[in-house]
């Protein structure tokens, strides 16, 4: 490991190794790098200016100067603790100053591959922090206060956190070269590829780890020992990339909202968040600072984490409270909301989790009963909207090759209701509630939004698809006996466009389909006069 962190550092790319780079590979320099961090950043306490950026690397990657502010912010305890030593955690911070381009290019496959609550973020950065205080009587502040802090654009928090724990400690003992060896180890890891088990070498370990794909079953267990050949030593297996992201139980609904899993006072969204003059936003914050409780109490939901004892009655301890009982700085932890419940409580859940306590069962275990509770639950919930939404897409024999696909029928929430009674989440789930009123609270939520906008764009892409099978299966000569000169162009450039949709997108339809269409181009391009031709072959 040493010899690691002693390493050279490579060239800082000058003409000669990019060229030679580019010679033996298509990437651009720090591509691979780029496909899973943007970047890593140490913050440090300075007594005059407070946090601040100490390092970016790699050296020219630019964060805008109000990105850096609120990473610095983010990237320290904001509320005094007298703690010493290591604490991990992890931030969401809204891109500012428009798109900028990537070493990284990526056409979108990661997205359209990955499961939704796994997709690379656009306009959003993640940052994964270790941030580390010891007494240092060599420091004006007698304290030693810094964060390695990695930003990247996915949502992998368990894989980001356990890569933090292996380079942190030796980057706090060596700095910078060690960091330079790391993220030039990094630069050689294989692109995130949905449905892939991949090895991560880094500081003399292998780091194994399955990218979920959108196809996985639901629950089903993420990584499955792959064959482990010459890998020495044996690999550090993470059970999940993302097994600590907050939303994942919510799959596969994906949280539409704004989320910001540390939040500060310092945040560049202060004041829009915590404004009384209109309704508090869409969004989930998490903060330390007990500030927070008396400024946000009008939000509808406070959830106060804090030591619950393992004795005496534990179901009054979580027990869900009135927000007006939210009125001190000291309040007991518990759920503060106004949010009046649809479905009523699983007393046999609440009872195997508890009998988990007293039995000192692992938080692993607890965890997954907890986990495939709510996606059992969540599927009950939605597998009719998609028994009704199917029922929407027009039949396959409407669809004909030389007429535009039709159109997908529109959402009508109370055609909707009226299937539940028959067709309800009462054939799978014992709940008993008001199903019917959970279901309109939900439509009135941008998670229904992002929910049927995610599902239209798929069945759109379907139609598509299945009318260029259409068209392939159609005799294109009969057709062009009657059409004249104009119509045939006409049908050319429509059929290019398909084309280059189709491949743009990434639509449902085989290859084959695509290249028959290829040759149906060129076919009707031949059958025209030889000034036609040539216009077209220009086009």
């Amino acid at each position: 490991m040493d010899a690691l962190c002693r390493a050279e550092p490579r060239p800082r790319r000058p003409q000669a190794a990019a060229a030679a780079a580019a010679a033996s590979s298509s990437l651009l320099p720090w591509a691979r790098f780029s496909a899973w961090l943007d970047c890593v950043c140490v913050v440090t306490f300075d007594l005059e200016l407070g946090q601040a950026m100490e390092l970016v690397y790699p050296y020219d990657f630019r964060l805008t100067e109000k990105e850096k502010t609120s990473i610095c912010y983010l990237s320290f305890p904001d509320s005094y603790s007298g703690g010493l030593g290591d604490t991990q955690f992890s931030f969401r911070l809204r891109q500012s100053g428009g798109q900028r381009t990537t070493h990284y290019e990526d056409d979108g496959e990661y997205n359209r591959e990955a499961p939704l609550t796994l997709q690379r973020e656009s306009a959003h950065y993640f940052g994964y922090v270790y941030f580390r205080q010891v007494k240092d009587s060599s420091m004006k502040r007698g304290y030693f206060q810094k964060s390695l802090v990695l930003v990247s654009r996915l949502p992998y928090v368990n894989l980001f956190q356990s890569l933090l724990q292996l380079i942190a400690p030796e980057y706090f003992d060596k700095l910078e070269p060690c960091l330079e060896a790391v993220c030039n180890e990094i630069d050689q890891w294989p692109p995130p590829v949905p449905g892939h088990t991949l090895n991560l070498p880094v500081m003399g370990v292998v780091i194994q780890v399955r990218i979920p794909s959108r196809v996985d079953k639901p629950g089903s267990s993420p990584v499955k020992q792959c064959n482990q050949e010459n890998l020495l030593p044996a690999p550090m297996v993470l059970p999940s990339i993302h097994e600590l992201d907050l939303f994942s139980c919510l799959a596969p609904l994906r949280y539409c909202c704004d989320y910001r899993p540390y939040f500060t006072i310092h945040d560049s969204e202060f004041k829009e968040y915590t404004t009384r003059t209109q309704a508090p936003p869409n969004i989930v914050v998490g903060v330390t600072n007990p500030f927070f409780i008396k400024t946000l109490q009008h939000w509808p939901h406070i959830l106060r984490v804090g030591e619950l004892k393992m004795s005496g009655d534990l179901p009054k301890q979580v027990k869900v409270k009135k927000l007006a009982k939210l009125k001190t700085l000291d309040t007991k932890p518990g759920i503060y909301t106004a949010y009046k419940t649809f479905l009523h409580k699983d007393k046999t859940l609440i009872k195997r989790l508890l009998k988990g306590i007293q039995r000192k069962r692992p938080s692993e275990v607890q965890s997954a009963l907890l986990r495939r509770h709510l996606l059992e639950l969540t599927q009950s919930f939605i597998i009719p909207l998609e028994h009704y939404i199917a029922s929407l897409m027009p039949l396959q024999r409407a669809i004909t090759p030389w007429k535009n696909p039709p159109q997908i029928r529109p959402f009508r929430q109370e055609d909707f209701m009226k299937t539940l009674e028959h067709a309800g989440p009462q054939l799978t789930c014992v709940l008993k509630g008001d199903w019917l009123g959970l279901y309109r609270r939900f439509f009135r939520s941008p998670n229904f939004e992002g929910w049927y906008r995610q599902r239209h764009k798929e069945m759109t892409q379907k139609l598509e698809a299945l009318h260029l099978e259409a068209i392939c299966e159609a005799n294109i000569v009969a057709w062009m006996k009657d059409k004249s000169e104009v119509e045939i162009v006409d049908l050319v450039l429509k059929l290019r466009e398909k084309l280059v949709r189709a491949r743009c997108q990434h639509l449902p339809v085989k290859e084959e389909t695509l290249q028959r269409i290829g040759l149906y181009i060129e076919t009707i391009i031949g059958s025209l006069p030889e000034d036609l031709q040539a216009v077209l072959h220009h086009h």
